[in-house]
């Protein structure tokens, strides 16, 4: 039986990563694309190649540059905020459009490759208010994909949409996900922050598997 493809967008972080242990596990022949957009540090880039090269994964890395910026994680003007009290007002790191473009270039892949499904990572339970990880925007772009490919039969997935992270966590870890490969600080020093919005979800993540393993 032929195998379904699918485009997986892959950052090396907890929640992509996950994705396309899910997605292998799925059945699908996975063709991950990894994007430097020009954020601040390159280790998440070398992360996500390191996963894709431990799975046999065929893997692109598209190299973009926002030239205007207008987030945290591309501005060295702009602090990465740390300890916040986590909410649902939009943080410096937002990227303004990047879900869209990188949903646009998985798109136009998908088409060439005749991929089916385009998997993406998005979460809009345990995470950092970002407008393009909600549901309602999965459903516009689903819809603009359907209007503007040639066919409109390929599928966004998002198999971590209302999974909270300890939820996610168990799923991965139910799937052999080698979390101590994965990166999801928005500093790319040696070691994690420990205090940015990304660390601490991890954090909470985790701890909360944690307990319920016990």
């Amino acid at each position: 039986m032929k195998s379904k493809k699918a485009v997986v967008l892959l950052s090396g972080g907890l929640d992509s990563t996950t994705t396309l242990y899910w997605a292998i596990d799925q059945g699908y022949e996975c063709y991950a694309l990894i994007f430097n957009y020009g954020q601040k540090h390159y280790k998440e880039v070398k992360i996500a190649e390191n996963i894709a090269k431990l799975l046999g994964v065929k893997y692109q890395i598209i190299n973009l540059e926002f030239p205007w910026k207008g987030s945290a994680l591309l501005d060295k003007e702009l602090t990465i905020p740390k300890n916040r009290n986590i909410d649902d007002n939009i943080p410096l790191t937002y990227v303004p459009g990047r879900n869209i473009i990188f949903l646009s270039i998985a798109t136009s892949y998908a088409e060439v490759i005749k991929a089916e499904t385009i998997l993406i990572g998005a979460n809009s339970i345990d995470y950092s208010g970002y407008p393009d990880c909600r549901p309602e925007f999965i459903k516009a772009m689903q819809n603009a994909i359907m209007l503007g490919t040639k066919d409109g039969k390929i599928n966004i997935e998002t198999p971590l949409i209302t999974l909270s992270k300890k939820d996610i966590i168990l799923l991965g870890l139910s799937l052999g996900v080698p979390y101590e490969e994965t990166w999801s600080c928005y500093i790319g020093e040696d070691e994690p922050c420990g205090v940015c919005d990304s660390c601490i979800l991890r954090k909470k993540g985790f701890e909360e598997a944690c307990k319920s393993i016990k």
